[in-house]
């Protein structure tokens, strides 16, 4: 139904309990059903969804950055990615107006998988690498930018890629597989293992390789520790 690691958080509940709002950031490989968790809690009460800006990094004055990176990452990689943290640093400080957000992805995971891949990768040079890493740095340390949870959409990198040939977004149907399995490394190296960077808040895995019908079912069983960060203390 769900696992969580608090890591190194318990200590910070009395603190995270005083705030009355909360954020909760679904995180997960491409095609790994994060809009599906949005669109699930989309009518609940109380909650706000917040979707990935994929149609801003389609349309930028006329330009479409996210084909462009897709097509040529070694050329358009940078180019993306800044208005990635641009356009997520956006979504994270906007005024929350309900108790609950639910962000679909965060900043973090745009620097900590996304733009680590292309850098190991090969296909971003290291200068632009830094100059991303300095300009994440500068924004974690001088904005708030407080998580109260991750939900982790865990999937197999082969269940994501027969997902994405079953949608049809132009984008993505250059993806390969190697691409999502490395996404996947990055996302398991972060949220499961710990080894990779700073986890910005306790995380509630839920295994994400089901049908549409098994998923929406444990996305109702986890609904109160999803949309309730301080029932991660209740554990599993």
């Amino acid at each position: 139904t769900g696992s969580f690691r608090l890591g190194p958080f318990a200590d910070k509940d009395r603190e995270n309990e005083k705030k009355k709002k909360s954020v909760i950031c679904v995180e997960g490989n491409i095609a790994s059903g994060k809009t599906t968790c949005l669109e699930f809690f989309s009518n609940t009460r109380d909650v706000e969804v917040l979707p990935e800006p994929v149609p801003k990094w389609r349309n930028v004055r006329g330009h479409n950055p996210l084909g462009l990176m897709y097509r040529d990452a070694s050329r358009w990689g940078l180019t993306l990615q800044t208005y990635v943290q641009l356009t997520m640093l956006d979504l994270h400080t906007r005024a929350q107006t309900l108790p609950v957000r639910l962000m679909e992805r965060s900043i973090h995971s745009a620097r900590y998988v996304f733009v680590e891949n292309l850098y190991r990768s090969g296909k971003m040079p290291e200068v632009d690498y830094v100059v991303l890493s300095e300009w994440f740095d500068w924004i974690v340390r001088n904005i708030d930018l407080s998580i109260d949870l991750i939900v982790y959409l865990q999937t197999t990198p082969e269940t994501c890629y027969q997902r994405l040939k079953m949608r049809c977004r132009e984008e993505e149907k250059v993806i390969p597989l190697d691409y999502l399995a490395a996404i996947h490394c990055l996302y398991e190296e972060w949220l499961i293992k710990g080894s990779l960077f700073p986890v910005a808040a306790p995380v509630l895995v839920i295994e994400a390789d089901h049908n549409m019908q098994k998923m929406l079912e444990l996305l109702e069983q986890n609904r109160h520790r999803i949309l309730t960060p301080e029932n991660r203390k209740l554990g599993p």
